[in-house]
């Protein structure tokens, strides 16, 4: 039979632990992720015209990678201080938990990647397309904006590229912290 446990001041206050904190970021990460990724997106560009759509993804992924890297860092921070053989290890990421602050560094480079390069260039060449649509009438199919289509596609593909390295990489960690236990030690 189960215990049962009542609810005081003081098991409320104790639920303010580095382990909850890691597990409400993972949690925080891991929807917002998986939101971005895949559904939000989505529904974005099936909604908005192109030019709205390609605004609103200006807008919201610099805010999605800020909070990603701000989020996977203290992840990972928290993790390294818990499990101090990442650091002993760290060339050996074979070593379970050396393999998890591999993938938390995952998402850490890959979003920074995005935030800091890929997305910059992504947004100044939509912007160019967008400046010689309207001011010059050009066409997005026309032969003129077929090398600055092909510049963005690449760009695009590289970023979700990244974001899906980022996207598998939280996964991998929530399936290992589910079935292990992220083993966060009190820091308070």
């Amino acid at each position: 039979m189960a215990k049962v446990s009542t609810l005081t001041w003081s098991s409320f206050t104790a639920l303010f632990s580095a382990q909850g904190a890691y597990q409400v970021g993972y949690a925080w990460l891991f929807g917002m992720t998986l939101w971005v990724t895949f559904i939000g997106g989505t529904i974005a560009f099936k909604s908005l015209p192109r030019q709205q759509f390609g605004a609103l993804q200006h807008r919201t992924f610099p805010i999605y990678f800020a909070i990603s890297i701000a989020l996977s860092s203290g992840l990972l921070g928290l993790w390294t201080l818990s499990h101090p053989v990442v650091l002993t290890h760290y060339l050996q990421p074979s070593v379970a938990d050396v393999g998890q602050a591999y993938a938390l560094a995952a998402v850490v480079l890959s979003q920074s990647v995005n935030q800091f390069l890929i997305g910059p260039l992504t947004s100044k060449t939509m912007f160019k397309r967008h400046r010689l649509e309207k001011e010059e009438g050009k066409a997005y199919n026309e032969p003129g904006m077929k090398a600055l289509n092909k510049t963005f596609a690449q760009l695009h593909g590289a970023s979700s590229l990244a974001n899906l390295t980022a996207f598998l990489a939280v996964l991998f960690h929530g399936l290992y912290i589910g079935n292990v236990g992220a083993g966060i030690k009190s820091i308070f």
